[in-house]
């Protein structure tokens, strides 16, 4: 066997993310979380150790470096890291995977010292893109633009992919997104290192042509959540730049040229041009990472409520996702509320279609896949 077992204890993980996606506070949630639970989790943060190896360079211009120099102090740093490794049970690694700056684009890492690290799991933490805009506005002296933005993403996930099938093999890489539920998404990094026979679940459900029924949206969260309580979940609600494009489409039909946003707790102001340049790459990363979320995933439940006038809330996106998990041999259900019957676009890709979200879960009982069954508070 290529990557086997490995017998020591604990858990080993790097994250990685784009600068703005703001880890640290993060994973220290994390770590609350896991002693709240009874397990130590020992952060190392491998900026702010080289920071601190390097007292000389002022905060935020420690890429204005030299290369060789940069170079040896992220290979120090990484030294003190193993050296901590081996005395302590669960290590998360917070670093980054690549850097875009003067010296063009380049990997953060070192393939010989990721080799020794050996980690388990290799996750990618992201967050939206106004998210992320709003913080580098607010805590970094960063130039940028949101196609900037969103291409940092990408190269972080694609290159944390690289490391994680190049040192441990293809299904150790995961992409978890902040989104506005991060209490949850750090729950689900939890779950992922210490509770990995849970069930790993991507929810599938209409989103964009619903939007404007706030019924449908309750029903829709109500699935959600019930699916958050038992399973590791990798929702793609968590990560919803599709309603930047509809903002500032709406901005330009009111004919504005900016728009207001709150993000973050906090007013931010965007140039709808700015937005509607970067709408093909917004729908690009929507595909691709969607995917990438049901790879990840052990499973596919897909949510189909009924709209106002019995017509079913099937949206092209969810039939696509459903096929995705088909073809990849993943356990596909559906739950179908409308009382029209399902076409067999969706019958023939399903391992099983229930009536209601209830009904799912009772079922999931039953296999074993949750503990604690009671019928759902929240009715969809």
């Amino acid at each position: 066997m290529l990557f086997p077992e490995r017998k020591r204890k604990g858990v080993r993980v790097v994250v990685t993310g784009q600068v703005g996606v703001d880890k640290k506070p993060f994973l220290e949630r994390v770590a609350e979380i896991a002693r709240e639970r009874g397990k130590e989790v020992t952060l190392f943060h491998v900026g702010d150790r080289m920071y601190a190896e390097a007292p000389d360079v002022r905060p935020g211009r420690i890429l204005d470096l030299p290369k060789k120099r940069l170079d040896g102090l992220r290979r120090s740093v990484f030294k003190d890291c193993m050296a901590l490794a081996g005395r302590v049970e669960n290590l998360i690694v917070n670093t980054h995977a690549t850097f875009r700056w003067r010296h063009g684009l380049f990997h953060a890492y070192d393939h010989d010292q990721m080799v020794e690290l050996d980690a388990d799991l290799y996750v990618t933490l992201v967050d939206n893109a106004d998210a992320v805009h709003e913080r580098l506005l607010r805590q970094h002296d960063i130039p940028h633009t949101l196609k900037d933005i969103l291409v940092w993403r990408e190269e972080e996930i694609v290159v944390t992919a690289t490391i994680a099938e190049a040192t441990r093999g293809y299904g150790s890489h995961y992409i978890i997104s902040r989104g506005e539920t991060e209490e949850m998404a750090a729950l689900m990094l939890y779950r992922l290192m210490f509770e990995p026979k849970r069930k790993r679940v991507y929810p599938s459900f209409p989103m964009t042509h619903v939007l404007d029924m706030p019924a449908t949206l309750a029903q829709i969260n109500a699935f959600r959540a019930a699916l958050a309580e038992h399973f590791i979940t990798f929702d793609p609600g968590d990560l919803d730049e599709k309603r930047l494009l509809f903002d500032a489409g709406a901005a330009i039909q009111r004919g504005e040229e900016w728009f207001t946003i709150r993000v973050n707790g906090r007013d931010l102001r965007l140039r709808a041009h700015d937005v509607t340049t970067v709408a093909a790459d917004i729908d690009g990363q929507i595909y691709a990472r969607d995917f990438k979320l049901i790879d990840q995933s052990d499973m596919i439940v897909s949510f189909i409520p009924e709209m106002p006038g019995g017509k079913p809330a099937l949206s092209s996106g969810v039939e696509r996702e459903l096929q995705h998990a088909f073809e990849g041999t993943k356990e596909v259900y559906v739950v179908w509320e409308p009382k029209a019957e399902p076409s067999p676009f969706i019958t023939q890709t399903a391992s099983r279609v229930f009536a209601g979200v209830d009904d799912v879960l009772k079922f999931f009982h039953q296999k074993g896949y949750i503990q604690q069954y009671a019928p759902m508070l929240l009715k969809t």
